[in-house]
């Protein structure tokens, strides 16, 4: 196939309605801390069905501050996942607590629900279920260990604003949830994010924190409490509003997308495994689109087909790395390889192919074909070790040079 314009991982859908918005908040002379900051927050709510949302300056801010909410403090530990962003554990660091890492199911890629309860501890205080690329993780399952147990649901919701669970909107489930608005998430703030919650104390504490420690009716220079600069300002906020307002049209484009990749890949890649369809009763929001190899590949195949890929200007990531494998983290806890050894098979063998709203056939006809070559070119039974080696440092120098160019 033809060479094609090079294929980004990802493309943020921006358009007159939001260049028409952004326009406006800079005409306005009010750029922070204006109309349009409350505006974002109550159709954030709206959308998710809860009564609180307190947008910040990221995802990673908004996961912060809801532990903070929880109250983990020093020693406490907070069940999550291994296979995640790094932000969902270094959340639970920011204040002394420590993560509790819990293998995934090998299917949906989430936390396993079935192994959260043999991780409890009489330290543990929270968990922290992350809906991994916009699947909804099995909250009731969740949900009803932390109550057996007291212990505080914080939803890292960072890649599934829009999925939904027996009609009920990610993010919602827990105390608190958090979503995120990176260029590459199902819509943009360039970079954002919004708390969204229930509880009115926990709320009240995260717009304070995210303003310095202001709380609402002090003056500028009065500060209640120890607090941060995570605010977003009112021209993110319009970029946000005017996202939101196409966010179903958004959803229903990037499912097409992930239902087009999932025909070609069947039909023509059989060395891959597409993502699984949602659940019953659960509505995905595609964030990234990633496939698997089968257990015959190992990880070093993978990272060739990833370096062919790239080499065929064709934008590929891998996700995720193992949080416990990562050089903090085993430096700080000791984590070695076999500890989580479910998240470490699927990290090995997973690449994200490029995917966003306006893929077309002709672009996703173009990045199977070039995957089924570079996996053609090396299949595991077929290669030595030595040949390996050599069509790895090839695709790699590939890589190099076409980075140059």
């Amino acid at each position: 196939m033809s060479l094609i314009s090079p294929i980004p991982l990802s493309n943020p859908d921006i358009g007159h309605l939001e260049k028409a918005a952004v326009l406006r908040v800079l005409g306005s002379g009010r750029l922070s801390l204006g109309p349009l900051l409350p505006a974002f927050e109550s159709a954030i709510a709206e959308r998710t069905g809860v009564v609180h949302a307190i947008a910040v300056n990221s995802g990673t801010s908004g996961l912060h501050l809801c532990i903070k909410a929880a109250g983990i403090a020093e020693g406490d530990e907070v069940i999550t996942s291994p296979f995640s962003f790094i932000a969902s554990a270094n959340c639970i660091l920011f204040e002394g607590g420590i993560p509790r890492f819990v293998d995934i199911d090998p299917v949906t890629f989430n936390l396993d629900t079935d192994r959260i309860e043999d991780a409890i501890t009489p330290r543990t205080k929270a968990i922290l279920p992350v809906h991994v690329f916009g699947r909804p993780c099995d909250m009731a399952a969740v949900l009803r260990i932390a109550d057996r147990y007291h212990l505080k649901v914080i939803e890292d919701a960072c890649e599934a604003i829009g999925a939904r669970l027996q009609g009920r909107a990610a993010g919602s489930f827990g105390q608190t949830g958090v979503f995120a608005f990176y260029p590459n998430k199902q819509i943009t703030t360039g970079e954002g994010g919004v708390i969204v919650t229930n509880d009115s104390r926990a709320a009240a504490l995260c717009r304070s924190w995210r303003n310095q420690g202001r709380c609402d009716g002090d003056a500028w220079l009065s500060h209640a409490r120890l607090g941060y600069n995570y605010r977003l300002s009112d021209i993110q906020c319009a970029l946000g509003l005017a996202q939101l307002s196409r966010l179903d049209t958004f959803l229903a484009l990037r499912a097409h997308v992930a239902a087009r990749y999932t025909e070609f890949l069947q039909a023509e890649v059989p060395e891959v495994l597409p993502p699984a369809p949602p659940a019953a009763g659960s509505e995905m929001s595609w964030f990234v689109y990633v496939v698997r190899l089968h257990d015959e590949f190992t990880q070093q195949h993978r990272d060739c087909i990833v370096n062919d890929l790239r080499a065929a200007h064709i934008g590929t990531n891998i996700y995720f790395t193992p949080i416990h494998l990562q050089p903090f983290f085993r430096r700080q806890f000791g984590y070695r390889p076999n500890d989580f050894p479910i998240t470490e098979r699927i990290s090995a063998r997973t690449i994200a192919l490029p995917f966003f709203n306006r893929l077309t056939d002709r672009q996703i006809a173009f990045v199977v074909h070039a995957l089924r070559k570079a996996i053609g070119r090396l299949k595991p039974r077929s290669l030595s070790l030595g040949a390996r080696a050599t069509y790895c440092a090839s695709a790699a120098s590939s890589v190099a040079v076409s980075a140059r160019l």
